[in-house]
């Protein structure tokens, strides 16, 4: 088989992009695949791709807030494009400022012209694109990072009226997938200009695909450390600031004990003042991003998940693997499906600090029932193994392009 992943920048860190890269990593052995990125700001990616999988940017090298650099400026016809809002995307995707009038042409030049098997779009504003844009014979996959009642109501009504358009809607989220079955099902045909598209409108598939862990040696933490540990990007929806309220607790009770939180994101300086004004310095480091934080799980005793909400929790994932059991907030939707509280890691109600540092105490305090929980992280963690994960993808393209081709 043929098959595109459509990603807003490969070259950028962030889980969506890593997600991506594992599974085209995992499919490139049997399958012709290709990344295609819409935005470019650096040479290479920050993650590792197989050298099978092809990679390439739709608008050519540019800065991180996409402004054209270098030999993309040529030619004011695109340096004006560029500088005007898009059209074809919803201002209310969350990305809509890195969209403009020139990737509105670049996308739809690439889209209507698909000559692959599967395309598989990763975010709505890709998924709008595709279901739209693209030729009724490709078979189009709406790939979900984020659940449905997260989503801004006028990005959610475009989703409801346009996702009817795709083959198949994939969901990290039992909820989630539940949640669109609802959504989709309510709605009629999304448009009587949609269904006159060739091929006409779809019975589109939601179907719950988790996130997979790369197929690469997971050295298992001793966890003898006093390192709790923590990760994602500085933002609100992360609650590292729940987090650091949480470690007061602690560092008052376990003082030899240290908090490293990796990551770089809008709420870093709210953070380092927060970690001050508590006199947590000795207690709590801001440790900036990696792009590979292989070792740094294996020097952790403890994971902390403080999220207000996640599309899947994936970081989480990452962390058991490593024989790292994790304490989390049982926050919408991936944790609670993910880790069964007690037996391979602590579940405690969304946003109750006293609660989460209570935890997290609670297994500094017991070596025992830590060592008890990290053996089973590792074997949960097993389950999600990319072994696992990638004959689901394939499995689901055979069924979508046998029945198109039908």
């Amino acid at each position: 088989m043929r098959i595109s992943y459509l990603i807003g920048n490969a070259y950028a860190v962030g889980g969506t992009i890593r997600t991506v890269f594992n599974q085209a990593n995992a499919l490139a052995a049997a399958h012709e695949v290709d990344v295609v990125s819409v935005l470019q700001h650096r040479t290479t990616p920050a993650f590792a791709l197989d050298p099978r999988v092809g990679l390439r940017s739709l608008t050519g090298l540019a800065d991180q807030d996409g402004r054209l650099t270098g030999s993309a400026l040529s030619g004011p016809a695109r340096r004006y494009l560029h500088s005007r809002p898009s059209r074809l995307v919803p201002p209310t995707e969350p990305r809509y400022q890195r969209f403009s009038r020139y990737t509105d042409r670049v996308l739809a030049d690439y889209l209507s012209s698909l000559d692959v098997d599967v395309l598989v779009g990763t975010r709505p504003a890709l998924n709008l694109l595709a279901a739209q844009l693209a030729p009724a014979s490709v078979v189009r996959i709406g790939q979900e990072h984020l659940h449905l009642r997260l989503h801004r109501p006028e990005l959610a009504a475009e989703i409801v009226r346009w996702y009817p358009q795709l083959d198949a809607v994939a969901v990290l989220t039992d909820a989630d997938a539940q949640a669109y079955r609802a959504a989709l099902a309510a709605q009629p045909a999304a448009s009587a200009a949609a269904a006159a598209r060739p091929g006409g409108p779809t019975s589109t598939e939601v179907i719950r695909i988790p996130n997979g862990l790369p197929a690469y040696g997971r050295p298992r933490s001793p966890g003898d450390r006093k390192i709790v540990m923590a990760a994602g990007r500085l933002t609100r929806q992360k609650g590292f600031d729940l987090l650091v309220e949480a470690f007061g607790v602690v560092a008052h009770r376990h003082p030899d004990w240290q908090l490293r939180i990796f990551g770089h994101g809008d709420v870093e300086p709210a953070l380092r003042s927060q970690i001050h004004e508590r006199h947590l310095y000795n207690s709590v480091f801001l440790m900036g991003g990696r792009s590979d934080l292989t070792k740094e799980f294996a020097k952790a005793s403890i994971f902390a998940l403080s999220s207000r909400y996640e599309g899947f929790g994936m970081v989480a994932l990452e962390a058991m693997s490593h024989g790292v059991p994790v304490v989390s907030f049982d926050c919408p939707h991936g944790p609670g499906e993910i880790i069964t509280s007690g037996h391979d890691g602590v579940l405690v109600p969304p946003g109750r600090v006293v609660e989460l540092a209570e935890a997290i105490c609670s297994l500094i305090e017991n070596d025992e029932l830590r060592a008890k929980l990290a053996d089973r992280a590792t074997d949960t963690a097993a389950t999600y193994d990319v072994s696992q994960i990638g004959p689901q993808w394939e499995a689901l393209f055979a069924r979508l392009l046998a029945a198109k081709r039908g």
